[in-house]
């Protein structure tokens, strides 16, 4: 697994102002990334805005990113509260060679671990590609302990996890007990305290437009600069607290428009920002990330 390890970015979706998928500015925003140093992307996910899109604009965006990626390595986001849908999707990306599938766990049901693992195992199964579990806590409501994650790495078709907590710990611990499985941190503003914990690389949203931080970043950690890499998670930090205090997804959507991209909008229930967030944005952030 290690030449599937590094920084890969969690695409988002431009959208037409009929909502539509903008097929042009998600080519653009692939070639943009791989010029910022991407190694690979993670397709449809969180980001993506992918749970509120279709089955079809999911295997379109698949197609898309396919078509775009050149070398880059790509991994294919498949979850679904429904799983006929799930299992659709993993057969689709095992179709367009995608490298690995990932899934966040079924969610709102408050599903057994029996039943979420069922879940994951018949997913790695129907579509015969090794798996990343996608362990998002803070949103799917799923917690998973040491004993939970590992029971997954201990089975050959479970190839990692793309890990979005905060407990550093758990991910020591398993990438202790798992060191040839993948772990990518899932927190933009905690990649240096992942890799620092054992993460192979990481998958983040402002990687989008900020993808050479977070590859320098890696850089200078495996090269034992701490120190260095540490500065460079400050300027990170420092605009990932502005799109905090703005919403972060249209935040990260009104960040494209603002370098040159025709992103849009993200898709209701989002709400629009306003024009004093524009302007925040404009100013406080603009001038520190390189233009397409």
């Amino acid at each position: 697994m290690n030449e599937l390890n590094g920084i890969y970015t969690a695409l988002l979706t431009p959208f037409t102002r009929d909502g539509k998928i903008n097929e042009k500015e998600l080519v653009r925003l692939c070639k943009h990334n791989l010029r910022l140093g991407a190694q690979g992307f993670y397709v449809c996910g969180s980001t993506a805005e992918a749970l509120m899109l279709s089955l079809e604009e999911r295997k379109y965006i698949m197609d898309i990113v396919k078509d775009s990626a050149e070398n880059a390595r790509l991994i294919a986001h498949v979850g679904s509260i429904n799983e006929r849908d799930a299992h659709k999707l993993a057969g689709y990306a095992k179709e367009l060679s995608y490298d690995l599938i990932s899934s966040v766990a079924p969610f709102y049901y408050k599903f057994s671990f029996s039943e979420i693992k069922d879940y994951y195992v018949r997913l790695a199964d129907s579509s015969d590609m090794k798996m990343l579990v996608y362990h998002i806590p803070a949103f799917s409501g799923v917690g998973m302990g040491a004993d939970e994650i590992s029971s997954f790495l201990s089975d050959d078709r479970f190839a990692g996890v793309k890990y979005t907590s905060n407990d550093f710990f758990t991910l020591e611990r398993c990438k202790a007990l798992f060191p040839h499985k993948l772990f990518f941190n899932g927190y933009d503003e905690m990649l240096l305290s992942g890799l620092a914990m054992g993460a192979d690389g990481g998958i983040g949203s402002t990687y989008n437009f900020m993808a050479d931080k977070f590859v320098k970043i890696r850089e200078l950690f495996l090269k034992g600069e701490a120190e260095k890499a540490r500065e460079i998670q400050n300027e990170a930090n420092r605009i990932i607290a502005i799109l905090c205090k703005i919403g972060v997804m249209q935040a990260e959507k009104e960040i494209m428009n603002q370098l040159g991209f025709d992103f849009g909008d993200c898709l209701p229930p989002f709400g629009k920002i306003s024009s004093e967030h524009k302007e925040l944005i404009a100013s406080s952030i603009i001038p520190y990330v390189e233009r397409a």
